[in-house]
């Protein structure tokens, strides 16, 4: 029996990568004896590595997850796209509750990048690809500051070896649902956060 459903089983690896691209934060999960290690970092998609290309980052020396992050171990980093509670109001039909969501799981083998050029490289090319203002922010690769950040992290590539898109956006239900439930996700993912930010910071 297949898990998820087929019908929320992301099969184009356009849309995968595309996921990742919009939504880089990853939750990366690695695993040794009986302790699971867990880091939150964004990840820039290169497509020029093996069969499904490689996830590039960088983790701070201290983080004991490093460790695992090194020699070609298996890791998993799991892309959040937009998620939200539907309600039964929402459809045209009788419905119950439910939750719809986008996710990517990606399965790798993950090593560390010796080359300091090519990590501060790499640091640059992610400051330009998420620099969305009107000046956006140029890294200097040259400027002493960055240089010195070379002392405190450790650049790694995640060699995608497997890839699952779970896709779940009420492909159930009739097209008219389908849709209401697509302009909810929509408002919610546009749903400011003031108040929330406002009560924890």
């Amino acid at each position: 029996m297949n898990y998820p459903p087929k019908h929320h089983q992301e099969t184009d690896f356009t849309n995968i990568v595309e996921t990742i691209k919009q939504y880089p934060l990853a939750t990366l999960i690695s695993a040794k004896d009986s302790e699971i290690f867990t880091t939150h970092l964004p990840l820039m998609y290169n497509a020029s590595d093996g069969e499904f290309g490689s996830l590039i980052g960088h983790v701070d020396k201290f983080n004991p997850h490093i460790e695992l992050l090194q020699e070609n171990i298996p890791a998993q980093a799991i892309f959040h796209g937009p998620n939200c509670y539907i309600s039964p109001n929402t459809y045209s039909t009788t419905q119950f509750p439910t939750w719809n969501y986008i996710k990517v799981h990606i399965s790798a083998k993950a090593t560390r990048i010796p080359n300091n050029e090519d990590v501060i490289a790499s640091i640059a090319h992610m400051t330009s690809t998420l620099e969305t203002s009107d000046n956006p922010y140029v890294l200097d690769t040259k400027n002493p500051r960055a240089q010195a950040l070379l002392d405190y992290i450790v650049g790694i590539k995640l060699e995608i070896t497997s890839w699952e898109g779970k896709f779940k956006l009420s492909q159930d239900k009739l097209p008219k649902d389908k849709k209401l439930a697509k302009e909810v996700l929509i408002q919610e993912s546009r749903k400011d956060i003031t108040a929330f930010l406002d009560n924890i910071v």
